[in-house]
């Protein structure tokens, strides 16, 4: 985009509680120049130029055509006044006037300075250092909702390596109980059925000093707390599901009911937890940004896959510097318009269906 068009841009002034629902009819006057009461493919190119607003890459024709296809519902090639309307109202929305919420994922004493400390595995990251960024992060008013996630186990977790020996391998298993060591992949039987798990040291066990969040962490009012990995028999990355989607917390719900459309994450591990966790919030439809710089990882492999994995499905990677003019809807990357219209022909497919 032009510094022009930037200067210009229409969607600035309906950021935040400038947004009306009654607006969209200017905006798509603004589009239509040739007065046909439609967009055509070129009039809404330039509509998702002003739109897409992001330090990274632009839109390609064939990013934009999809955007084009979800939100002309009839598919006539054109899109109306009346689906410019709806897609206003329940597309467009989502991007200029989202509902944001930080998940501050795992930072807790034992991967801090404890049994799991960061600076003890491959990487050697210091775990402390998300710890100034985060605070930042929650000393302005950027963020509707704010969520803490505790590594959660029972003394008998299937992830500790001094558990090992108590627990039935699966014949499968080309690691024995005896030979294996920290981050070896193990695998159990578990009723009769195979588990893989990489092994860990004891950590986060509840009600220890180790589970607790850092004391230098900022704790803000009215947050909310999840807490994962305490069914002994399956270790829970993400703070969505356990790792083999036998159940899930009541993360998603409790975002849902705050009708959150946006979710920031970081914390620990980058490669492991937060990783996870920023995959399972697009797996549930949400905008989701991971904060490089409020993040440490295991090992530098993993977090390069990691970051890799992320980006390909979807996930915008920024810095905590990039936040504020995210949250404000000042920046708006190509991929939260995608998933935005994404969610919007879901929806859509879903409502028809349920009305047959």
């Amino acid at each position: 985009m032009s510094e022009t068009q930037q200067l210009n841009n229409i969607f600035d002034k309906h950021l935040g509680n400038n947004f009306k629902e009654t607006s969209y009819d200017s905006v798509f006057n603004y589009f239509d120049t040739n007065s046909d009461s439609n967009l055509d493919r070129t009039e809404f190119q330039v509509l998702i130029e002003q739109l897409a607003v992001s330090e990274d890459r632009g839109p390609t024709e064939d990013d934009v055509n999809s955007i084009f296809n979800a939100l002309d519902l009839n598919q006539d090639g054109l899109i109306s006044r009346e689906e410019f309307s709806f897609a206003w109202k329940y597309c467009i929305k989502q991007i200029l006037k989202p509902v944001k919420a930080l998940v501050v994922v795992d930072v807790q004493n034992d991967f801090i300075t404890g049994t799991l400390s960061l600076r003890e595995c491959p990487a050697g990251q210091d775990g402390y250092a998300v710890v100034p960024v985060i605070n930042s992060l929650l000393e302005p008013n950027l963020f509707d909702v704010v969520v803490y996630t505790l590594d959660w186990h029972p003394d008998n977790h299937i992830s500790f390596i001094d558990n090992v020996l108590l627990r039935k391998l699966h014949p499968s298993s080309k690691v024995s109980a005896e030979e294996a060591n920290i981050q070896d992949k193990v695998i159990f039987d578990v009723d009769g059925s195979s588990r893989e798990q990489v092994m860990w040291p004891r950590h986060c066990v509840q009600k220890t000093t180790g589970a607790e969040l850092h004391p230098d962490l900022k704790i803000v009012n009215e947050a909310l707390y999840v807490k994962k990995g305490n069914n002994p028999d399956v270790d829970s990355y993400s703070a969505f599901w356990d790792n083999c989607r036998l159940s899930q917390t009541n993360l998603a719900s409790l975002l849902g009911e705050r009708h959150v459309t946006d979710v920031y994450v970081c914390g620990l591990a980058y490669d492991v937890c937060v990783g996870f966790t920023a995959k399972h919030a697009l797996k549930h439809g949400f905008k989701t940004v991971l904060i490089e710089d409020a993040s440490r990882g295991v090992s530098l492999d993993g977090i390069y896959k990691m970051k890799s994995d992320l980006i390909r499905k979807g996930a915008h990677i920024a810095d905590s510097e990039q936040v504020p003019r995210l949250t404000s809807g000042e920046l708006r990357p190509f991929c939260f318009i995608q998933k935005a219209a994404m969610n919007y022909k879901v929806a859509l497919e879903l409502s028809i269906n349920n009305n047959k």
